[in-house]
């Protein structure tokens, strides 16, 4: 008896703390989303900027986009001097995902469902004024168009090396993160033309200042990418980091109500530009001496075996490198329309990232459009 008693005592004392904790919790949600919803407002014009009565947003998310690298290398090999010029970009891409948030601080996150084979992950937060964004995309490429320019090889034999299938597909990782701070929050809202957290009545416009960041990462170290390695003079990673800040301008255009066209030019000047290179010694010339390398009678399928089960590659270092202040631009362009609790917008953006190590020279040009339709909860 009171054995049962005690047990008793302890349920009671602990859905009593469970129920505080519960409160407690929910208590802090409110806190945290009043908060929110007061920053969403401060020090806006009403007549300008209005923020919906429902803070929620799920939003279901088309994202179209393409990225293209180019590497290009000058060497000489056997006393004969030879380009090889490295090309692979990703059909364009159809991604389709959702975006779940609050007042304009939320996630989203993309699946492909045709092109790259790749993700995309985003994170936003919005204020009156000022925004942050992150967007991540990552994709593998075994389609490479390799063109080797050289007396080395026959026509016929440089046009199969650029329809070759890489056995170890490239990675490549792409993270870009942008902020911004509006000099006219009262007014304008960047938020109304890209996450549709609250609503530009009138057309209005804001000087800007803005930041970017870019890192890059691709990857084809394998051994079964040894002989496009030993043409790239050894080079079979690449990171990629930019750093960039801009001052610039951007207009809310409200030709009718509900409808919202934006328009933002910055020029953006790079202050960081750095390379890091990671360099691979191989065993291609070893393999340069056998006679089946230059054997031409045995097929395809008996040659790549030979090489498959002989290439190896091994780190041999890295190198980083810092190139000077570069200026650049940013450029974007929305349109968006409100009716009722739903809304739909759609937007671009283009970005592109140069680097050189020795004799080996690229770049990377990224481009997505994003459309979505949205409802408010």
């Amino acid at each position: 008896m009171r054995l049962l008693k005690y047990l008793i005592l302890f349920i009671g004392l602990s859905a009593c703390g469970q129920t505080r904790a519960q409160g407690g919790l929910i208590s802090f949600v409110k806190k945290v989303g009043t908060f929110i919803d007061s920053m969403s407002v401060r020090g806006v014009d009403r007549r300008y900027i209005e923020a919906p009565k429902r803070p929620w947003q799920l939003i279901l998310k088309g994202n179209i986009s393409q990225t293209a690298v180019n590497m290009r290398t000058d060497g000489e090999l056997l006393g004969l001097k030879y380009n090889a010029d490295m090309k692979f970009k990703t059909v364009p891409s159809q991604y389709i995902g959702v975006w779940a948030g609050y007042r304009g601080y939320g996630i989203g996150y993309t699946v492909n469902i045709g092109g790259d084979k790749g993700s995309n992950f985003t994170i936003g937060a919005t204020g009156g004024s000022y925004g942050i964004h992150v967007r991540i995309h990552s994709f593998d490429n075994s389609h490479p168009n390799f063109n080797l320019e050289s007396d080395l090889l026959s026509e016929k034999e440089r046009e199969e090396l650029a329809n070759t299938k890489l056995a170890d597909p490239i990675h490549v990782n792409t993270v870009i993160a942008d902020g911004y701070y509006l000099f006219n929050g009262k007014k304008f809202s960047y938020a109304a033309a890209y996450d549709q957290s609250v609503i530009q009545k009138r057309s209005a416009g804001s000087l800007m200042v803005g930041a970017m960041f870019n890192y890059t990462h691709i990857n084809y170290a394998k051994d079964s990418n040894a002989d496009m390695i030993y043409l790239t003079k050894g080079l079979g990673r690449v990171k990629l980091w930019q750093g960039s800040v801009g001052v610039g301008y951007a207009y809310n255009w409200v030709p009718v109500r509900g409808l919202l066209i934006n328009a933002l030019a910055m020029p953006m000047l790079t202050f960081v530009n750095k390379l890091k290179a990671y360099g691979y010694s191989t065993n291609i010339p070893e393999m340069m001496k056998e006679p089946i390398f230059w054997d031409k009678k045995i097929s395809y399928e008996e040659w790549d075996k030979w090489y498959y089960e002989n290439a190896r590659i091994s780190p041999a270092g890295d190198k980083t490198l810092n190139s000077g202040v570069s200026i650049g631009f940013d450029a974007r362009v929305s349109l968006s329309y409100n009716f009722g609790r739903y809304f739909f917008s759609a937007f671009g953006q283009f970005n592109n990232i140069r680097y050189h190590h020795d004799n080996t020279k690229g770049h990377l040009n990224d481009w997505f459009v994003n459309t979505s339709i949205g409802i408010r909860l």
